[in-house]
């Protein structure tokens, strides 16, 4: 079964694409609050996202935007704006397909199958999944994962990127400047923004039962225990 998060202001619109989308046994979650959409995603983290481009607040690029930054799932815009630049910028700002309004649903629906057999059935590719393990603690970080034992919590891209890093330099520490160089590119960031980056990670660990695997070393940098190896996985 999978998940389609359907963001559109219209709700007739929308209640027939959850109407159909559930047809075919899978589940649509319909977006009310407009002004979150990218929390929703966090929420629900869906399968394939359907996104429309007059929405309030923010328009649908800037949300596809958004998500690109979070998951590489397929989003088709669905649209009444039918210029060609309109699915020029759809593209450009990171979307799978664009379907103009008015539409037939089947039509909706054999595009919404086709991304998913892409992405995630017959014709998805069968390269084998990156991992970094470390004493059992196993990251994904190309569905930005972490994994003990059978919890498993979900990162951001830089919580991702920053686990990754203290992952493979464990039991070593990870100085300021390597983590911010992963992080920003060699932009110049504030030691505020990298310390909520490193409190965002100390809670994903906190989640996984891990509250003192993180060590702050003074003048130094940071360093990954493997405080887990000797207990009971989860």
């Amino acid at each position: 079964m999978y998940k389609i998060l359907i963001v559109e202001d219209d709700p007739k619109i929308a209640d027939l694409l959850k109407s159909h989308i559930e047809k075919y046994g899978d589940t649509g979650i319909v977006i009310h609050d407009f002004d979150h959409v990218l929390e929703q995603f966090e929420k629900h983290m869906p399968h394939i996202v359907l996104l429309d481009i007059n929405l309030p607040s923010f328009d649908g690029y800037y949300w596809c935007r958004q998500i690109r930054q979070k998951s590489t799932c397929p989003i088709i815009f669905i649209s009444a704006r039918s210029e060609k630049m309109d699915q020029v910028m759809a593209l450009e700002n990171g979307a799978d397909d664009f379907i103009t309004k008015p539409f037939y649903y089947e039509i909706v629906m054999a595009k919404i199958r086709s991304q998913l057999r892409r992405v995630y059935g017959d014709y998805a590719s069968k390269n084998e999944e990156r991992t970094v393990e470390k004493e059992g603690l196993i990251l994904y970080p190309e569905r930005m994962e972490l994994k003990l034992g059978n919890q498993t919590v979900t990162l951001s891209k830089k919580e991702t990127i920053l686990i990754e890093t203290l992952m493979e330099r464990s039991p070593r520490v990870v100085s300021r400047e390597v983590i911010l160089e992963k992080l920003w590119d060699d932009a110049f960031v504030d030691d505020n923004t990298l310390s909520v980056n490193i409190t965002r990670v100390r809670k994903r660990l906190a989640e996984l039962g891990l509250e003192d695997a993180l060590e702050t070393v003074r003048g130094m940098g940071y360093r990954l225990h493997s405080t887990w190896k000797d207990k009971p996985l989860p």
